[in-house]
């Protein structure tokens, strides 16, 4: 077992002091690895630059020599059986996937600061915290409290732990509900007053709406762990079986809820697609490089469009809320990227080299926006062809039974042949023109829509925009109830 200590000696000076106890040691030397970056954020973030001291002890409390060996990997002398690492990190960033500490607060994102024995990530873990007993923990794992103040996190594996961000503090809020044998708990914290009732109901809905599709649910408990800023923020993260979620400004009201909607039915449908329907190239992740995959369209452009197709279809949403959402989505793909050379393929790799801010005019598209917009076209050609009867729905279905519960990894091309078999054809057309290359897919999208009793109208100016023509449209009700 690898054993980690937390504590902050100067929570002013927003820093964390990390122990790390490595025992069972039989080799000349021992490889400290600290990740590059994080699954959830396909880019390098370097936590390294973070540290701000890195010491080795023996058990004995004696230095022993180390040497740094890459920007983030360090090489331990390791002549003793216990070896003592201590490290103080900096926690200064209040983001869905970073690392934060005050006098109120602990947050910890663990892949940011936990190092990892190299050859040892399968090993279990055991996380010790230092908080009073006043403090309250949102985290997939559920702590235990010990004597002198030490709350005790126990994973598995190194994965596990790296996948269940922690928020500590006195002034946490909570409240569950069941779906099934699944325990889910909606966290709160910052100036915001919930409306327990409201969000119960409208979380519930949208988590057995999900289920309902998928079939079953991965995990046993799931958390919504909402920090809500008084600065504008928007930003969550999946993980195996939570979500950290940052808003912002807290004076929004219902323009706050409605975004606390979206994201949370888009994070909690990461559950199923990518924290356990992978791609290939990402199993395992490797922590310490860029891991290169073509079909963040999948796991990026898919959910974002089930996010808030989920809330209509529960009721959630009206339809003119649902088109409002939809068509915002729209509007960002095609005026801002819509004339980009790159495919969605070429823009996955791009992720890990500008993927998260502005690229330069007309090379790259999002995954997310793009993403939807091809999740959009497929759902609408697939009902259409199957009269209902199948949709992109039953494709992430079969994926999650293919892929994701044996937990085997998918590549494009199986993505594609399960397309196929729901469709009943072929689909070369659909990833020639859709997936690999650069096309404006506006006439097509326009076309498409009109079946459905929606128009995609161009204002002069050339902006974007639907309009909701016939509301008794059989193919639009069956879409979206």
């Amino acid at each position: 077992m690898i054993n980690y200590r937390i504590f902050s000696e100067n929570p002013h000076g927003h820093f964390l002091n990390i122990e790390m106890a490595i025992t069972n040691i039989n080799t000349q030397f021992i490889d400290l690895q600290l990740p590059a970056w994080r699954p959830g954020r396909y880019e390098l973030q370097n936590f390294a630059k973070n540290v701000q001291r890195f010491e080795v002890f023996s058990g004995e409390k004696n230095p022993i020599p180390f040497q740094k060996i890459t920007k983030d990997c360090w090489r331990i002398q390791s002549d003793n059986e216990t070896v003592v690492v201590k490290m103080i990190y900096y926690a200064n960033v209040q983001n869905a996937g970073s690392s934060f500490v005050d006098t109120d607060v602990m947050y910890v994102n663990f892949v940011n600061c936990l190092p990892y024995v190299v050859g040892r990530m399968d090993e279990s873990c055991e996380v010790e915290i230092h908080l009073g007993q006043d403090y309250k923990f949102a985290c997939g794992i559920t702590p235990t409290f010990s004597e002198n103040a030490k709350w005790i996190f126990s994973a598995k594996d190194y994965y596990e732990i790296i996948d269940c961000p922690m928020l500590a503090s006195p002034y946490l809020q909570s409240k569950s509900y069941n779906v099934k044998e699944t325990e889910f708990t909606v966290w709160f914290l910052g100036n915001y007053k919930p409306n327990w009732k409201k969000i119960l109901a409208d979380f519930k809905s949208f988590s057995e709406k999900q289920i309902e599709v998928m079939g079953s649910f991965p995990e046993k408990d799931y958390h919504f762990i909402n920090w809500i800023l008084p600065t504008a923020y928007y930003h969550g993260v999946e993980h195996r079986n939570s979500t950290m979620i940052v808003l912002g400004p807290d004076s929004e009201g219902d323009n706050l809820y409605t975004d606390l909607l979206g994201i949370s039915s888009h994070e909690l449908f990461h559950t199923w697609n990518i924290c356990k329907i992978r791609p290939v190239e990402m199993l395992p992740y490797d922590l310490t490089k860029e891991n290169y995959f073509p079909t963040g369209f999948v796991a990026e452009g898919i959910t974002t469009y089930f996010g808030d197709l989920f809330l209509k279809q529960t009721g959630i949403f009206t339809v003119e809320e649902y088109l409002k959402e939809l068509g915002t989505t729209i509007k960002r793909h095609f005026e801002e990227d819509g004339k980009a050379f790159q495919s969605l393929i070429e823009s996955s790799y791009d992720l890990w080299l500008d993927g998260y801010v502005k690229p330069i005019p007309n090379r790259r598209v999002s995954i997310y926006q793009k993403g939807a917009v091809i999740a959009l076209i497929l759902d609408l050609e697939i009902r259409l062809k199957t009269e209902h009867s199948s949709s992109l729905e039953t494709v992430m279905k079969l994926m999650w039974e293919q892929f994701g519960k044996p937990f085997i990894g998918y590549s494009l091309n199986d993505y594609q042949t399960i397309a196929e078999k729901v469709y009943g054809e072929s689909l070369i057309w659909y990833f020639e023109e859709c997936v690999a290359g650069n096309s404006s897919l506006e006439e097509r999208l326009r076309t498409l829509l009109t079946h459905f009793g929606i128009k995609l109208q161009s204002t002069e100016d050339g902006k974007l925009h639907l309009e909701l023509v016939d509301n008794q449209n059989e193919n639009l009700k069956k879409w979206l109830q």
